[in-house]
């Protein structure tokens, strides 16, 4: 885009301005530029930009700089990066010198200590994970710290978490039958349904995306698949579209426990507003359930509703606990990561695409308040009244902050 182009969209959007703020935001706009530093935690294996995004990005003006093997895990090659136009570098310091740093798994304390001051910070967010202390820091740091997985679209929803989801409930059926079959010392039955072989039960709790998405896998298969939600409209959006041949019912305990007493797999699949789970399968059901069933928590990352669930990594991912296995991995959809990665990338793009458009990043959030849903620090200043409560951390509105810039 040329200076021309982006002068037009200032003066197209003079009507919802002023003159001076229009001065400001064009004085600030400038060439951003993108960091992308490398995962070392052994258990992240996405990125944030495929090739194709960087080329695109670069495009439209932006630098993007790329730590040496970032893109490994995803089997994306420094090569194919630097052909698209990113400069590669092995100095973890000059990625963090960027004004924009994008990385999948949250920032490390070591991490945060290598920020400037004033950048923009757009990653995941584990805040039941997070000490104040690593709060604290990014408030020191003065950035605008912003949680993708809370970013909203037009219609409200969370697209990458959508996508997420939908990557982790299919997953989650292939998962269980792995650890069902002997090579992982499993029970060694398939799963699904074989001609005279009763076939496998499979409990599902929550009909949000990963559970319709577990439920249609497992279906495909052939198992015999349960439904639990308290949400009516989920249960009906999901029974439309499997059918008959699925169970459904909102959660009572009763019934929820003689389901788990004859199943062979358990999803936990219930995502919650607050960010953070509640618990629904206690020890007492999961000490009735049969040996060697398995249950896989996709919900973990908000703490996990089953009662003896623990967070565990794709290196260690099952621990077994009453003779249950349970699988635990807050980031399966890790497991496939180009495929996740590129999902990623396209949502982060665009987002991108129209931070450049706006020119700066206090006009880029007036005129997007779908991205303000995931902004938890605001220039330093906190702006997520959960972390707030969960940290003894003074939190401010987002929207009272903009209306005084």
């Amino acid at each position: 885009m040329t200076p021309l182009d982006k002068q037009g969209i200032f003066i197209h959007n003079s009507l919802l301005f002023p003159q001076e703020e229009l001065l400001e935001i064009t004085l600030e706009s400038r060439k951003y530029k993108i960091g992308i530093p490398a995962d070392n935690s052994g258990n992240e294996y996405r990125v944030p930009l495929a090739p194709l995004a960087v080329e695109q990005l670069k495009k439209e003006g932006f630098e993007i700089i790329i730590e040496k093997n970032a893109g490994k895990g995803a089997n994306f090659t420094d090569s194919q990066y630097a052909e698209s136009g990113a400069v590669i570098t092995p100095v973890k310091e000059e990625v963090f010198k960027c004004d924009i740093i994008l990385k999948i798994f949250p920032l490390t304390l070591d991490e945060i200590d290598l920020l400037t001051q004033n950048q923009v910070l757009i990653t995941s967010l584990l805040s039941n994970y997070q000490e104040k202390e690593y709060f604290l820091k990014l408030i020191n740091k003065k950035v605008t710290a912003i949680a993708f997985g809370s970013i909203q679209d037009e219609s409200g929803s969370n697209p990458i978490v959508r996508s997420m989801s939908e990557i982790a409930g299919k997953s989650s059926i292939l998962i269980a039958a792995e650890y069902l079959s002997n090579i992982h010392k499993g029970k060694g039955e398939m799963l699904g349904g074989v001609l005279g072989v009763s076939p496998t039960e499979v409990v599902i709790v929550g009909a949000g995306t990963a559970g319709t998405c577990a439920a249609q896998t497992a279906c495909s298969l052939g198992a015999m698949v349960k439904v639990f939600d308290n949400s009516l409209s989920n249960l009906s959006r999901l029974q439309e579209c499997l059918g008959t041949k699925v169970f459904t019912s909102t959660i009572h305990s009763k019934i929820l426990m003689s389901s788990l007493k004859t199943a062979d797999v358990v999803i936990g699949a219930i995502r919650s507003n607050s960010g953070s789970s509640k618990v629904v399968v206690t020890e007492e059901m999961v000490m009735q359930m049969k040996k060697n069933s398995i249950i896989i928590d996709i919900s973990i990352d908000q703490g996990g509703i089953v009662e003896t669930s623990r967070p565990t990594t794709h290196k260690n991912p099952v621990f077994t606990r009453h003779g249950v296995m349970h699988y635990c991995v807050p980031n399966i959809a890790s497991r496939v990561a180009r495929t996740a990665s590129y999902s990623i990338s396209n949502n982060l793009t665009q987002i991108l695409l129209k931070l450049h458009e706006c020119g700066s990043i206090n006009y880029f959030l007036k005129v997007s308040p779908e991205i303000c849903k995931g902004v938890y620090i605001f220039n330093g200043v906190l702006t997520d009244h959960h972390i707030g409560l969960s940290n003894n951390i003074n939190a401010r509105d987002i929207n009272l902050l903009l209306a005084a810039m």
